[in-house]
């Protein structure tokens, strides 16, 4: 086998030297491995018992000595949430909020972030500062005038109400303006040139690119709407419009709690987000940001 050649001099790589590079990175990467798998123990071993302790029966969780595994497994408890409350209903206005409020809220955040990142507007500067301001104050604080204005555009008790206040967010708009900060301005002079209108250009041109942070933005955004349990507590007074989170409060008894069945129920919820996460993050992982652009 002939030896590999070092393209800049064009003399042989001794394969010692190539051994000892490899032999290097592989020392340099254990300490950062382990330390990987460390946290992800970490993260992971919490919510590995909140759903193992999904399949115990009540008189179980509480038993000492604690155990990781349920000596007697058992869907009692995800039969017992499932048949106590409405949660097919549920599921179905948790699914219309989060969908309809995540294509808003990308568009939206799409539309902003361009604006803010491609036009030179000492008012939309104003209005950028504006946005990030919200960022500083605690979500409690606008609870109150974001229910006075929902509640006298005749909304209150709607899904709509739940999806209007969520349509635009300061993340979604910071992030597509750091993006389109990130796109050069060549590209678009010389779609210009060629006679593309504006429409046509952020249509054709600038929402392909961005392809990546929309689909990161959907995904954060519907996480947000499913988990949301205080609006929609604020919002709603009809049990047949409730979301799954406050379904799942449903379950939670004046005097005694059965843990069983709430744990039960909390696993329900989650099992549309990582269906969610499992099919788009492949495309997040894998999409070129930099599609289409050349230096």
């Amino acid at each position: 086998m002939p030896r590999k050649v070092d393209s800049g001099s064009g003399r042989a790589v001794p394969k010692k030297r190539l051994s000892g590079a490899a032999s290097g990175g592989f020392r340099r990467a254990v300490p950062a491995t382990t330390l990987l798998w460390v946290l992800a123990a970490l993260y992971g071993l919490p919510v590995l018992w909140f759903v193992l302790s999904s399949f115990k029966p009540a008189g179980d969780l509480f038993s000492l000595p604690l155990t990781l595994l349920p000596h007697d497994p058992t869907l009692s408890g995800y039969k017992t949430a499932w048949d106590s409350a409405n949660f097919s209903q549920y599921f179905i206005n948790t699914t219309i909020v989060c969908v309809i409020a995540t294509i808003l809220t990308v568009g939206v955040s799409c539309c902003t972030g361009y604006a803010l990142a491609k036009y030179d507007n000492k008012w939309l500067k104003v209005f950028f500062v504006g946005i990030l301001a919200t960022t500083m104050l605690p979500g409690e604080v606008m609870l109150a005038p974001q229910f006075l204005v929902v509640r006298d555009l005749g909304l209150y008790n709607s899904l709509a109400g739940i999806i209007l206040p969520a349509v635009l967010t300061a993340t979604g708009c910071f992030m597509f303006r750091q993006f389109f900060l990130t796109v050069p301005d060549e590209l678009i002079e010389a779609a210009r040139i060629d006679g593309a209108r504006e429409l046509s250009i952020f249509l054709r041109i600038m929402v392909p690119i961005s392809r990546p942070i929309m689909l990161t933005l959907a995904i954060l955004s519907f996480q947000w709407r499913w988990n949301d349990y205080i609006w929609p507590l604020l919002m709603l007074n009809d049990p047949g419009k409730f979301t799954v989170q406050i379904g799942i409060q449903s379950l939670v008894g004046a005097q005694n709690i059965n843990w069983s069945v709430v744990l039960g129920g909390s696993v329900i919820s989650m099992i549309p987000l990582i269906v969610v996460f499992l099919v788009f993050q492949r495309y997040v992982m894998n999409a070129d940001i930099n599609a289409g652009l050349k230096d």
